[in-house]
């Protein structure tokens, strides 16, 4: 992962799941109620029985002049916008409804509390009235725009929708209807009194005139030409470079983070390439016939946050074979994220694919460490295949380059071995700080590092003698989950025998770890007997990052707790030891993932959108404002 990428996958952070329709209604007129009785004030005095049907009165008020806009509008714009031809569901609706009251709340109290100490005076708190009203408008514009997918002039109609109850309220209550001459006292007398309700309302509404209303409709013009223009300027480096829309992305993004959906795979469905990517599995099999367990490995990342593409695959493949799984990290990085998860189904019938193809032998050699600058290498062969596990520990190393693997693998075959099964331990890392996260690319130091030590370890493999392989495994989901770091999959461990060698090798479903942890976890194991050598792997599952974008594992939980369910495991394991025959086969298929400097690209778009687009609709903003205030000040 690069520092572009990581910026984006700090987009997580922004995750969380929209509550229920309900739930938002009901913090909606509690709100209401509390500014009701902050802005009618009636001077209740003590608590007496007369007093608190006053407070009641004025909580009532706040209720019906700004809660029950808002409860319109919530049940009003998905109906409205799903006849337009939008998307927006009862929980969206609900959420971006109490959003809006809160912004009109927040403008009318904040210039309430302004005309109390300047001169402005009580018509400044009913401009201040307008303004949030367009802004609320104009907030609800870009929202419908980019969840529906809707051009301006058909997501103006839902967009509309709070704005137009709120003004209808305003007009009938206020009395407006005063200023006109409707048409003859026979028209008069039938219509008026449904127009006009002023004795009903609050005293404070009697101010509000025709100008105002003529106001809030140039001014939302105004803030609707702002939002267009904001939009065209944020998305035309994306529709240049990607050939897709930046309000893609944001509903996409809106639709994953408040509800879970996968809006956002359609998006990266549309920037994908296809990619021949290889799946790897080593099984091991008892000798009744019954799968022990298999470690699978296809050539993708895990990415790229949540359950969408592949960033569930380890799960995904626990679930659809026998025996006890193994999914630890391959060598690619985040250009092989799956663009959905549907591709995950093709890269499981690969699995099985290899899995028909599988030839078993019953002898293994012992397990053997090589090294080469910062490049660590613990490999083993079985039969005329090898398992090889890398390392840039007590190193920082993130994702290892697609093609750095494929180089590495064809290294190590170099030396007599048939097939090559390469994992990227992913076991020590400093977090998403900095411009180097130790990203492992075609070129550099560490990937010569790591070709030097495919290759010594595949020699030495080739020279040692082979022996009958005994496997034992245990596993624990833990009591830790994804806020903690720890996947589903919890701590798998799976210990080789191979004459009188003890090889254990650990897997832990999270993304990468905190510098030092796999140091003390190897230095463990390995400190009794029977365990000669281990290796502490992760499977960068990516469900930890809907919590933080560098959840490691040993950031939230305590690291003598861990060596101990480690030792633990290791231990079970080497209880469980029994014969069995090993087979590798990798199987070659077609799945569409992100592609080439693709994902660089969308993270440097995306970050661009957060950085410089915060700043841009500030500018935009304080525009149409300075424009709405021409307008206030013309007429």
């Amino acid at each position: 992962m690069t520092a572009t990428q990581s910026d984006l996958a700090g987009l997580s952070r922004y995750i969380f799941t929209a509550p229920r329709w309900y739930s938002s209604l009901g913090f909606a007129l509690i709100i209401a109620a509390m500014t009701g009785i902050a802005a009618f004030d009636s001077g209740t005095g003590s608590p007496t029985v007369r007093n608190l049907l006053i407070l009641g009165r004025d909580a009532w008020q706040g209720i019906f002049f700004i809660g029950l806009p808002t409860v319109i509008a919530s049940f009003g714009t998905t109906g409205v916008d799903r006849f337009v031809g939008g998307k927006l569901t009862p929980n969206r609706s609900s959420l971006l409804a109490l959003l809006c009251e809160l912004i009109l709340v927040a403008i009318v109290t904040g210039a309430g509390v302004i005309a109390q100490v300047t001169p402005l005076g009580q018509t400044f708190v009913y401009d201040a009235l307008v303004v949030a009203l367009a802004s609320v408008f104009a907030f609800r514009l870009l929202v419908v725009m980019a969840v529906s997918q809707s051009s301006l002039l058909i997501a103006a109609v839902p967009a509309s929708l709070q704005t137009a109850v709120s003004a209808v309220f305003l007009f009938i209550y206020s009395g407006t209807v005063r200023f006109f001459e409707l048409g003859g006292p026979l028209l008069d007398a039938y219509l008026t009194p449904y127009l006009s309700r002023a004795s009903e309302a609050p005293p404070e509404l009697w101010v509000i005139g025709p100008n105002h209303f003529q106001l809030l409709a140039v001014t939302c013009l105004i803030y609707a030409a702002a939002v267009y223009v904001f939009i065209r300027v944020i998305d035309r480096p994306w529709q240049r470079s990607l050939g897709v829309s930046v309000l893609d992305f944001i509903g996409g993004f809106i639709g994953h983070v408040a509800e879970g959906s996968r809006e956002l795979e359609d998006f990266f469905e549309k920037l994908g390439e296809e990619a021949v990517v290889p799946v790897t599995v080593l099984a091991f099999r008892r000798p009744d016939g019954t799968q022990k367990a298999r470690f699978v490995l296809p050539m993708i990342h895990p990415g790229p946050m949540g359950e969408i593409g592949g960033g569930n695959f380890p799960v995904r493949v626990a679930k659809h074979t026998d025996g006890l799984v193994f999914p630890p990290h391959a060598t690619a990085g985040h250009d092989f994220n799956l663009v959905t998860e549907r591709e995950v189904d093709t890269i499981l019938d690969a699995v099985d694919a290899a899995q028909d193809r599988l030839t078993y032998d019953a002898a293994a050699t012992r397990s053997t460490r090589t090294e080469s600058g910062e490049a660590t290498m613990l490999g083993q062969a079985f039969g005329d295949d090898a398992l090889l596990v890398a390392t840039y520990a007590p190193g920082f190393a993130d994702d290892v380059e697609y093609g750095v693997g494929l180089s590495v693998t064809a290294e190590a075959r170099t030396t007599g071995l048939d097939d090559v099964l390469l994992i990227d331990a992913h076991n020590s890392n400093d977090g998403l700080e900095g411009d180097d996260l130790g990203h492992v690319t075609p070129g550099s130091e560490r990937a010569f590092d790591m070709l030097t030590t495919a290759r010594q370890a595949g020699r030495r493999l080739a020279e040692r003698p082979a022996g009958p392989i005994r496997l034992g495994v245990a596993w624990d989901r833990t009591e830790w989950d994804a806020i903690d770091g720890i996947g589903p999959l919890g701590v798998r461990v799976a210990v080789v025998e191979v004459d009188g060698q003890h090889t254990a090798y650990i897997l832990v479903d999270g993304n990468n770890m905190v510098p030092g942890l796999r140091g003390r976890v190897v230095e463990s194991v390995t400190a009794d007997e029977p365990i000669d050598v281990a290796e502490i792997m992760t499977t960068d599952t990516h469900i930890v990052n809907t919590v933080e974008a560098d959840n490691q594992v040993g950031a939230a939980i305590d690291h003598g707790a861990f060596v101990e369910l480690i030792e633990r495991l290791v231990s079970e394991a080497v209880d469980d030891l029994g014969p069995v025959e090993a087979g590798l086969a990798t199987e070659r298929t077609t799945v569409t993932v992100f592609g080439n400097d693709r994902t660089e690209t969308l993270a440097s778009h995306a970050n661009a959108v957060v950085s410089m687009g915060g700043a841009f609709a500030v500018a935009i903003i304080l525009t149409a404002m300075a424009a709405s205030l021409l307008v206030f000040v013309l007429t």
